[in-house]
């Protein structure tokens, strides 16, 4: 009977989504992820201890599932006998990449984009409470996180993210701002949410969204939604140096070419 119920159970403590019959619900599938997982906090080596801790498990289970990540090249045996993400886990995002319809149509219109305008332009797909950045084509100047696909940013700060609300209805951005964690990335996130509001129902004006320092002190990024059968499915964006631009003349210079970007990829 503990099997049982053990299969049904939500791993560490997470709610299951409401889509999910928790019936099928394996557990130890979930605590495998958990450990993946666990290396999102700080991504460095780390020993069973601290990924039990981390993904809320105990040790021996830390250790039996450390063991079968590693002999499947998902988890790696770091110099200092501590285990880290392995290098298999890029074999999936390849297929993830290579699989995606969206990011399929939009690879060449980015690539012509980013030499038209000889700034960075990226790709984020919207993720209900956070949207990640699926394909980034960098410019001359930028930080190493600026340029990894991969990256999530939540929603109500992302200039993609906005974007992407403003094609919601106004129950469905409640909603959503709702469940954000809130918290800033830097002292410029704007985090009040009828601050945020404002963004969004400037963003329905305009068709795009722009933000300034909120994820990046000394960047400004503007984004256009990407819109499938009339729902937003991701963002393209924009970014540039505030060393270089004054808000309004990057808005006035990219926000049309964001919008002409997003409407070719859409449908």
């Amino acid at each position: 009977m503990d099997s049982i119920r053990a299969i049904g159970a939500p791993s560490g403590g997470k709610a299951l989504p409401s889509d999910v019959d928790e019936r099928l619900f394996l557990q130890s599938v979930a605590r495998a992820l958990d450990v993946l997982e666990s290396f999102a906090a700080g991504p460095r080596p780390r020993s069973l201890g601290e990924i039990a801790e981390a993904a809320g498990i105990n040790k021996s289970a830390a250790q039996r599932i450390g063991q079968t990540l590693l002999s499947r090249g998902y988890l790696e045996r770091a110099d200092n006998g501590r285990l880290t993400l392995g290098r298999r886990l890029l074999d999936r995002s390849f297929d993830y990449l290579r699989s995606n319809p969206l990011i399929e149509r939009a690879t060449p219109i980015l690539i012509d984009l980013r030499k038209r305008i000889d700034e960075r332009v990226d790709l984020s797909l919207f993720d209900d409470t956070t949207t990640v950045y699926a394909l980034r084509l960098q410019s001359k100047r930028e930080t190493f996180y600026a340029t990894l696909p991969g990256r999530r940013i939540p929603t109500f700060l992302s200039s993609g993210g906005r974007a992407c609300l403003s094609h919601l209805p106004d129950s469905e951005v409640d909603d959503i701002l709702a469940r954000s964690d809130r918290r800033p990335l830097t002292p410029k996130s704007m985090t009040d949410i009828p601050m945020i509001w404002d963004r969004i129902r400037e963003a329905r004006r305009d068709g795009y969204s722009y933000a300034a320092e909120e994820a990046l002190l000394g960047e400004v990024v503007l984004s256009a939604a990407v819109v499938e059968q009339g729902r937003p499915v991701g963002a393209v964006h924009i970014a540039g140096s505030l060393s270089e631009w004054s808000i309004d003349t990057f808005r006035r210079r990219f926000g049309p070419l964001a919008i002409e970007a997003a409407r070719a990829m859409g449908s």
